[in-house]
């Protein structure tokens, strides 16, 4: 939602900025192994250069320069610059995944002390907050996970299931929360309820029903969380956590490929689409369908003629903070479009963007191209008939 805090680059975008060296640095020579198996490799510490840690996961890259990016038993990335690596080899029988809560309890152990686990069907909750309240966030998520799967299924694009649980963790308080951000967002982390790290896998979130942007009611038992949660204040909070756990799902169910080339407007605007929070409903969100009328209204108020070209070039107006949540209502705008009026061809195109290998990048004209490919015209010559069909939203009742 627009609120001021959030004028600000995603951190998706935050974190994509800090991997920077490493994609310039890899991608002229890199090269695309997703067959490859999985390997042991001894690092070199990086605090004393006498000992060495072990890093064990499947190949995701190799860079002709040595670099490996590895993905763990936990779905964390793992990079692993050249000159660190002492030695590497095959493992011929890849470690079985771990039981849920096995693998809870491994995640437990490098949180505060404190943490609890709350398992649902796709997911491990994490969390020193309320078990009430980690129930609510669990049934939200299974709820986002069905309507999700649901709605690409019948759009044409074949999802994968979840290989390991999806793993979110959720602090008691701001505070705290905070404290385990900054390592992730720097001084970003104090600007948002909740994110999505591409390299951990991982959403980091806090109780909302703590938050100082909601009025206080005693008691956090069930209906006291979902009392809460059904306020008006609570929208842009429910419709954050919404908005990141549908960017986990997209980069977990073969939508998107984590760290590949897909356009910022196309992770963001699916995002934005099934942000829209429900307060009718006790859950706070039900399912996909609903204008969202912050964005459409921020659309109507900042889109200028040739923004579409923009948007669909380059992710700059993403990355500045007088930009952002223009460009994020400009997002939702063209995906809402695709989605209602040009499904088909916007499935061909996620299909296009989940072939993308990752650490690689595409030029300017390389996204026009798929662009152009997908839908049959530039997006200049498009642009006409997303305004009119924005146009008719403005008659439409939330």
């Amino acid at each position: 939602m627009d609120h001021p805090r959030n004028a600000r680059p995603h951190p998706v975008l935050i974190l994509l900025g800090l991997l920077a060296a490493v994609a310039s640095a890899a991608a002229p020579e890199q090269q695309g192994r997703s067959g490859e198996p999985w390997l042991r490799v001894q690092v070199r510490s990086p605090t004393a250069t006498d000992t060495t840690d072990t890093e064990e996961g499947r190949l995701i890259v190799a860079a002709v320069d040595g670099g490996l990016l590895l993905e763990t038993s936990d779905t964390r990335y793992v990079t692993i610059q050249p000159d660190a690596i002492v030695t590497r080899e095959a493992i011929v029988s890849p470690p079985a995944a771990d039981e849920p809560r096995e693998l809870g309890q491994r995640i437990l152990a490098e949180l505060p002390a404190g943490f609890e686990l709350h398992l649902t069907q796709h997911y491990i909750v994490c969390h020193d907050t309320s078990r009430d309240y980690a129930r609510w966030a669990g049934g939200l998520f299974e709820r986002l996970y069905d309507a999700f799967g649901n709605y690409w299924t019948r759009a044409g694009l074949e999802l994968t299931a979840v290989e390991r649980p999806l793993i979110v963790l959720i602090f008691a308080n701001r505070r705290d929360y905070e404290a385990y951000a900054v390592r992730d967002l720097g001084a970003a982390a104090d600007r948002v309820v909740g994110y999505y790290n591409l390299l951990s896998n991982r959403i980091a979130t806090y109780d909302l029903t703590g938050s100082d942007a909601l009025p206080r009611r005693a008691g956090r038992s069930g209906p006291a969380v979902r009392e809460i949660l059904a306020q008006p204040e609570a929208a842009g909070l429910v419709s954050t956590l919404v908005h990141e756990a549908t960017h986990q799902l997209a980069f977990n169910r073969g939508m998107h490929r984590r760290l590949a080339p897909v356009p910022v407007w196309v992770s963001e605007g699916i995002a934005t689409v099934f942000e829209t929070p429900d307060l009718r409903s006790s859950g706070g969100w039900r399912g996909i369908g609903m204008v969202n009328r912050s964005r459409l209204e921020r659309f109507r108020r900042s889109y200028q003629p040739g923004d579409l070209e923009q948007l669909v070039a380059a992710d700059d107006r993403f990355r500045s903070a007088d930009t952002a949540l223009d460009a994020y209502a400009a997002a939702w705008a063209l995906s809402w479009f695709l989605m209602e009026t040009k499904r088909p061809q916007f499935v061909a195109y996620l299909k296009t963007l989940a072939a993308k290998q990752p650490l690689t990048a595409d030029s300017p004209a390389q996204r026009r191209a798929d662009f152009t490919a997908a839908f049959g015209m530039p997006p200049a010559d498009l642009e006409p008939a997303l305004l009119r069909h924005i146009s008719r939203l403005e008659l439409r009742r939330p």
